[in-house]
């Protein structure tokens, strides 16, 4: 179990992610993140850690060739996560339907949600949230567009630690495109 919570504001994605690794009534705090980078992509995953491996190891996402982003994301996307996925032992196929996993993705200033059946969503909020403790997140989010996004974020999974028993610190973001340099 898990939270990972994304806002898109300004042209901008951070992702951030808390640390748990549930198992049964057992709980790690892991020191792999689930969140991450790949290519011009930033991810974070909630379900098994094989999933998000996969998706930051193995994973070539191609690179968006259309102005169309939601269509590349749907299709030219799609087919490399499965393709990815299956060829890491990780999807399954039940009577000819194939699952993953679920995840966000920020590309190109966009949030996306890629859900089991690997469709893909847009929020018409500025934010997404997955995972044990997206709804206390998206609660938080809600009341929070005012503050930075990378606030919004952190706030969000403070909000998911105090009221779930799925989700711990430390909270790790990612921003696409990457996080400006501190102005120290």
């Amino acid at each position: 179990m898990t939270c990972i919570v994304g806002v898109e504001q300004n042209g901008r994605v951070v992702i951030g992610g808390d640390s748990a690794g549930i198992e049964g009534w057992s709980l790690t705090v892991r020191a792999d993140t689930k969140v991450f980078r790949n290519g011009s992509y930033v991810m974070g995953f909630t379900g098994s850690f094989r999933m998000g491996q996969l998706l930051r190891y193995s994973l070539v996402p191609p690179v968006p060739h259309t102005w169309d982003l939601d269509r590349f994301m749907a299709t030219d996307f799609v087919a490399a996560v499965r393709d990815c996925l299956r060829d890491g032992g990780y999807a399954r196929n039940d009577s000819g339907n194939e699952s993953g996993g679920c995840f966000l993705v920020g590309i190109q200033g966009r949030l996306y949600r890629i859900d089991s059946d690997f469709q893909i969503g847009r929020s018409v909020d500025d934010y997404f949230a997955v995972g044990a403790g997206e709804d206390f997140a998206h609660g938080s989010l809600h009341g929070s567009a005012d503050l930075p996004p990378d606030e919004r974020v952190r706030k969000a999974l403070e909000a998911a630690v105090h009221h779930s028993t799925d989700v711990r610190g430390p909270f790790h973001l990612v921003w696409d495109p990457e996080e400006p340099p501190n102005p120290s």
